[in-house]
């Protein structure tokens, strides 16, 4: 079997040969860890990104099979983008910049986290109609058709493993473009019927560009949504202020994927989404990924009970095993055997691998994942 008939079957409840050893990537401070350690070549250690060349080569060394990504997105965001610029140097060497959705973020030297949120430009309604709206017209230039022309051929039949369309978000780039702060104003204190115009419009353009890829003819085999729009303890918003702005979103784009013959649709969305799980599943997104259970325990065991076979699953490999021993990483592997067996869930660790990942722990996970079938 081929790694796209393993997952997909896996997906739809059918039989597999073996399972795929699929990953979501890395930290770039382990892969620089790795290099320096003699593990993996400096070289790839450098220039990593979701499913690129050096991506490709990392799997053969470690064992992965592939890496849970779309392959194609069309320009869905702001276009043209802002430009990217430092505003300010602080004494203490922090940076104030602009990024190219128009928030203002500090970079503190040393810090390799996610940097602070310091200012927006979404503020009201002329920026959004003066600075944002522009941006979030549909145009052909979104839309790469020379290469789209001949994905078929020269991607997909080229390509063992499944290929995924990016179809945007509802609310997660609008809480980029925002902040949380600017959207938790705008919608308490200034201009709700604002905050609705923005996602509409937002969502309009999304639509328009995901239903142009689609036309082109080519092929994928899963949709996927990137929505990080929740933290520790849940949502960043009321889960009824997302009910109320994003269900007719959602259904509306997946109902588009579904005629198109695409029933694989997942959601990348940081946190604890126990609370959005529901309104997901009932539109359609029925991928939760990734399940971070080392972070934020397992969402994904709790969601398959309460929605059954509605509710799939990529993740929910404990990734912090891998910094541990063999032992520690075969109790994790038990324990989501009989997860596994149920079908409709791809095991894979559940976010990016992070420094203090052991290389020969992660070549003995991959082996040892191949090993399961159903």
């Amino acid at each position: 079997m081929t790694n796209r008939e393993r997952a997909m079957n896996i997906l739809h409840y059918k039989s597999v040969d073996r399972f795929p050893a699929v990953h979501f990537g890395y930290w770039r401070e382990l892969l620089a860890e790795w290099a320096a350690l003699g593990k993996i070549p400096v070289e790839l250690s450098k220039g990593w990104s979701d499913g690129n060349p050096v991506d490709k080569e990392l799997d053969k060394l470690i064992g992965w099979d592939f890496d849970w990504t779309p392959r194609y997105s069309p320009r869905n965001g702001l276009f043209p983008a802002f430009e990217e610029k430092v505003l300010e140097v602080l004494p203490d060497g922090t940076k104030r910049t602009l990024n190219a959705d128009g928030l203002i973020q500090r970079f503190s030297p040393g810090v390799v986290s996610i940097p602070a949120e310091d200012d927006y430009l979404l503020k009201d309604r002329e920026a959004f109609e003066t600075l944002y709206k522009p941006k979030m017209q549909f145009t052909p230039e979104r839309i790469n058709y020379e290469y789209l022309k001949d994905f078929n051929t020269e991607v997909y039949d080229k390509l063992d493993y499944p290929v995924g369309l990016g179809v945007g978000s509802a609310i997660g780039t609008i809480r980029s473009m925002e902040s949380v702060v600017g959207m938790s104003y705008l919608l308490y204190d200034e201009d709700e019927d604002l905050f609705g115009d923005i996602i509409d419009t937002f969502a309009e353009l999304q639509y328009q560009c995901t239903k142009a890829v689609l036309e082109t003819g080519a092929h994928f085999d899963f949709a996927h949504y990137w929505e990080d729009i929740c933290f520790n303890s849940g949502p960043l918003l009321n889960p009824k202020i997302i009910e109320k702005y994003c269900r007719k979103h959602y259904e509306r784009r997946n109902e588009l994927l579904h005629s198109y013959g695409i029933d694989i649709i997942s959601l990348d969305c940081d946190g604890v989404t126990r609370d959005l799980q529901e309104l997901w599943v009932d539109t359609g997104v029925n991928v939760l990924f990734p399940i971070e259970v080392g972070t934020w325990g397992d969402q994904f065991g709790p969601a398959r009970r309460k929605y059954g076979k509605r509710q799939l699953g990529v993740g929910g490999f404990n990734k912090l095993a891998l910094r541990e021993d063999k032992a520690a990483v075969d109790k994790e592997l038990e324990r989501i055997r009989p997860l596994a067996m149920e079908g409709g869930y791809l095991p894979c660790p559940d976010h990016r691998l992070m420094p203090g990942t052991k290389f020969e722990l992660v070549q003995y996970y991959a082996e040892e994942i191949k090993k399961l079938k159903i």
